[in-house]
Parts: structure tokens; C-alpha cells; sequence
């Protein structure tokens, strides 16, 4: 049986150490911040996720580029060539096009290795969720798991994986089209923050409101209480749009609540926060359902 690698996309806002000891494949998205365009690498080579905060705060506004199929060719080709298989593993196709490069990659792939697996799966998840979906993967493959029963097992984990979060401000997701102009006005104006996941689909869907910053926080973490599997302690990851106070108070309300195998608390990088902004918080878990 042959050996095969993990791979997946920068938006699964991992560290960059995990990717590294665990050998995952990263491929990096582009985005445009200020005029000039860089490579969303986990260990911010290019800019780093404190920069990129920091001009939004000034007003400047981030724009993305899913990946290509050419982007996602040259990768996978380059260890199909040393006799890998593939899991390749992306971003939502609920929120981006990336999904869909890499399956036309992949029709592409398979015609010159035709002795190889290249299993593909849309993880329907984003930022660290995304990441949550890439631990659980490396955790399979750890357990001795063939590609195609890990491919199976995360199938079967993906209506699993919950994603909530919360936003410091409506104003990114309104620039992205996610929300109204009112919407964004009279939110903002009245401190009304709202509790959003992601659904079955894939999709961003606003679940409802509370006044203040405090109370959103901890409405993410009521919203952990109530479906999160609790046979045994898990791994937990939040995500912080360089606002690591506030993720760091949510991580110790989980733990006042629940027994939990660990909590990853990782920035959001550059394609996610372009679109969620400064002051995001989000929390991803294994639940009863999404």
C-alpha cells in the first residue's frame, strides 16, 4: 500500500509548527491588502497576521483569489512524482471556488497517474474549523488508517463539526456583501453582535443577536455546552482575529464548563479575516450536529 500525504490551504489557519511536525501539505491562497498582492503563508512570510490587522484598522480593505488549478496541479503533481497518494482536503465550497480548481485538478491528475489515489473532499468548513477537519485527518492516518478509510471516517465526521463565531463588527461583512448596509448601521450603532455558523452546506448563517461584546462570547460558548459530544474530552480550537484576550477568555469559560483534551488557539489569517475583520472569535468542536 502506498504512503500518502495530507494536503490542504492556508485557510485552515493552523499553526505552523502542527503543519510541520505532523509533514501537512499547505497551500497557500492569495490576497491583496494596500495595493500589493501576497501569499497567505501560515507563518506570515510575506505579511504577517499583526500587519494585516493593523491596516484594516486603518481602513484598508483585504481582497482574495481562490487558488487555481494550476496552483493546486503543480503541488499535487510534485508528490504524485516521488509516489504519494493524495487526501486533499479544502476549503468550503460553500464560501469560495477553491473546492472546485481542485477538482478539475484532480480529473486533470488522474489521467497522468492513473495507478494513484487522489481522494479529494470538500470540508464544507472554514479557518480553523477547517484546520479541526485537517486534525482529525492527520489523527486517522497516525492510527494506521488507509486513505480510503480515512476518507470515509471524515465523511462521516463532517455534519460533526461545528463551527460558531462572533464578530467585533459588521463592517467587513457588509464591505464582502454578507450583510446590509442597515444591517451593519444598526447593529454597530446600538452594540448588537451577532452569533453566526456555519451550516450543513457550507454556508455562513447569522443564528441570532446579543447586545455586547461579553455576552457574544459567551454565547459561543453556551452554544458548545448544548451539542457538543461529551463521551470524551476533545480537542477544541478557537480562532481570533488578533484579539488573543478574548480568545483566551473564551478558552477559559470552555474549561469551566466542560473536561476538554486541549484547546488550539491560532490567529485568522489574512483570505479568512478579510472577509470576517479584526475582533472575529470563533470556536469549532465535534457536536451532535452542525
Amino acid at each position: 500500500m502506498r504512503d500518502y500525504v495530507i494536503i490542504t490551504d492556508s485557510t485552515c489557519d493552523l499553526p505552523q509548527k502542527f503543519v510541520d511536525e505532523n509533514n501537512i501539505v499547505v497551500i497557500p491562497l492569495q490576497f491583496n491588502i494596500d495595493g500589493k498582492d501576497y501569499r497567505n503563508y501560515l507563518d506570515g512570510r510575506e505579511m504577517t497576521n499583526e500587519e494585516f490587522y493593523n491596516l484594516e484598522r486603518q481602513g484598508k480593505i483585504g481582497k482574495t483569489a481562490q487558488l487555481t488549478m494550476f496552483d493546486i496541479t503543480e503541488v499535487y503533481r510534485s508528490y504524485l512524482e516521488k509516489g504519494y497518494d493524495i487526501l486533499g482536503l479544502g476549503f468550503s465550497s460553500g464560501l469560495s471556488g477553491t473546492f472546485n480548481s481542485m477538482r478539475l485538478a484532480v480529473e486533470e491528475l488522474k489521467e497522468e497517474f492513473s495507478d494513484a489515489k487522489i481522494n479529494i473532499i470538500d470540508t464544507l468548513c472554514a479557518s480553523t474549523g477547517e484546520g479541526l477537519f485537517v486534525y482529525y485527518a492527520n489523527l486517522y492516518k497516525k492510527q494506521g488508517m488507509s486513505i480510503d478509510d480515512n476518507t470515509e471516517a471524515l465523511l462521516k465526521l463532517r455534519p460533526h463539526l461545528c463551527h460558531w463565531f462572533t464578530v467585533l463588527s459588521l463592517d467587513t461583512l457588509r464591505r464582502g456583501g454578507r450583510v446590509s448596509n442597515v444591517a451593519a448601521f444598526v447593529a454597530d450603532t446600538f452594540n448588537i453582535k451577532p452569533v453566526l455558523h456555519v451550516d450543513d452546506e457550507g454556508h455562513l448563517v447569522a443564528m441570532r443577536k446579543v447586545l455586547g461584546r461579553k455576552r457574544s462570547l459567551l454565547a459561543l460558548v453556551d452554544e458548545l455546552e448544548k451539542s457538543i459530544y461529551k463521551d470524551e474530552p476533545q480537542m477544541i480550537m478557537i480562532s481570533h482575529g488578533d484579539c488573543l484576550d478574548d480568545a483566551n477568555y473564551v478558552a477559559n469559560e470552555i474549561k469551566k464548563r466542560i473536561d476538554v483534551k486541549d484547546i488550539l488557539i491560532n490567529c485568522i489569517g489574512p483570505v479568512i479575516g478579510s472577509h470576517s475583520g479584526p475582533g472575529t472569535v470563533a470556536l469549532f468542536f465535534v457536536g451532535n450536529k452542525r
